[in-house]
């Protein structure tokens, strides 16, 4: 197989002698078929490497080669980082992947950028054997373009194999090839796009965790899924405290470094990357704790508020209010015929509950409880919580 050692130059291919003219045209038919068979193989695969076993398999599996195999180079074309191949390894090959261009038959190819005829594999320097009976080889360069993808590597058990239309069909094929990776390039880019993209659309853009959206297709999907396994899902608001003064006495990027701070010790303090954490307001969270009992939210919803108070933030009307902090509302469901919606308005209860009680706590929505059927801000005047 192409590897290392010192550079030789490219031979001349044989030309074909001793044949007819119905020989050479029937051998002409056969590669013309061979060719269009992996042209149909380029098409069918599932991946990129799931494409080039395919061509290789057919190449040793159509031809007298015993080896054929696509060796691809790295970003910078400095490295042959991968290899596909198929056929009948009988000899132990030296690995090393990646190893640098600098070196070996397909080196060479990289190197120069032209194709690599080894009429005599015993009499190169860098060939490596792999099978004891190959006798000649056939290294084309893969571009597409202006950019070289690798090398596709034949070798023959045959000195005369590769003439000059056999070495012309397989520089076909290495265009087809190099089609292949371009597109499966090409389609791996957009994928990582349109992913990108998805990320962005349900990502909120001043804390980094996710939006309204995201929180809603969530919720969804989780309430779904619990209700069919009978198992608890919570939910968490979080608010911000005294939110509005904050913006108006100290201005919003004052009030933006808030709302980051309060994001990152409600990831820190979920800690499970099942749990969603989002922003659903200006300045109100929400956190979806999928498989979550009562006393396990309550316990991370104290995590929250805790945390947020030990940062010891200054609030601009202090000593009024001392420093910024938290009130949560938890909620448990899927219950009864309850909807997703349900929770949200009940978890929103439990967070009025909270504001009540003086800000800078946690409580459990109750339907026991009567307050807890009151909407927030109905039991309270708007001026003492100071949302």
């Amino acid at each position: 197989m192409a590897d290392r050692a010192t550079s030789t130059p490219m031979a001349t291919p044989a030309p074909a002698v001793g044949r007819s003219a119905d020989e050479d045209g029937g051998r002409r038919v056969a590669l013309a078929a061979i060719l269009a068979e992996v042209s149909g193989q380029a098409l069918q695969g599932d991946s990129l490497d799931d494409t080039l076993q395919r061509i290789t398999d057919c190449l040793t599996r159509e031809l007298p080669v015993a080896i054929a195999s696509i060796i691809l180079l790295n970003e910078t074309g400095t490295h042959f980082v991968d290899e596909v191949w198929s056929g009948e390894l009988n000899l132990d090959l030296p690995s090393g992947l990646p190893w640098p261009v600098t070196i070996g038959a397909a080196g060479r190819v990289a190197r120069s950028g032209q194709a690599q005829l080894i009429a005599d594999v015993a009499a190169d320097p860098d060939y490596v054997a792999g099978n004891a009976d190959v006798r000649s080889e056939y290294l084309v360069p893969i571009r597409h373009r202006q950019r070289l993808h690798g090398v596709l590597n034949l070798e023959s058990t045959r000195a005369d194999f590769f003439t000059a239309e056999v070495c012309a069909i397989f520089d076909a094929i290495a265009l087809q090839v190099a089609g292949a990776i371009h597109l499966a390039r090409i389609v791996h880019e957009l994928e990582h796009a349109n992913r990108r993209l998805r990320q962005l659309s349900l990502s909120d853009g001043l804390t980094g965790v996710g939006n309204r959206r995201c929180f809603d297709a969530q919720l969804a999907d989780e309430w779904s899924r619990h209700a069919a396994n009978g198992r608890p899902l919570a939910l968490l608001l979080v608010d911000v405290d005294c939110f509005k003064p904050l913006n108006d006495h100290a201005g919003h990027l004052r009030g933006d470094d808030c709302l980051r701070e309060v994001a990152r010790q409600c990831v820190a303090a979920a800690a499970q990357p099942e749990v969603t954490v989002a922003r659903i307001g200006g300045d109100e969270f929400a956190l979806l704790l999928p498989g979550c009992g009562l006393d396990a939210a309550l316990a991370c919803a104290e995590r929250v508020r805790g945390a947020v108070e030990a940062r010891d933030l200054r609030h601009p009307l202090a000593p009024q209010v001392p420093r910024i902090t938290v009130s949560i509302g938890a909620a448990i469901g899927p219950a009864g015929d309850a909807s997703p919606q349900a929770l949200v308005e009940q978890a929103d209860r439990a967070l009025y509950l909270a504001k009540a009680a003086g800000r800078n706590c946690v409580r459990a929505f109750d339907p026991r409880d009567r307050a807890a059927a009151a909407p927030r801000g109905a039991c309270c005047d708007a001026a003492s919580l100071l949302k």
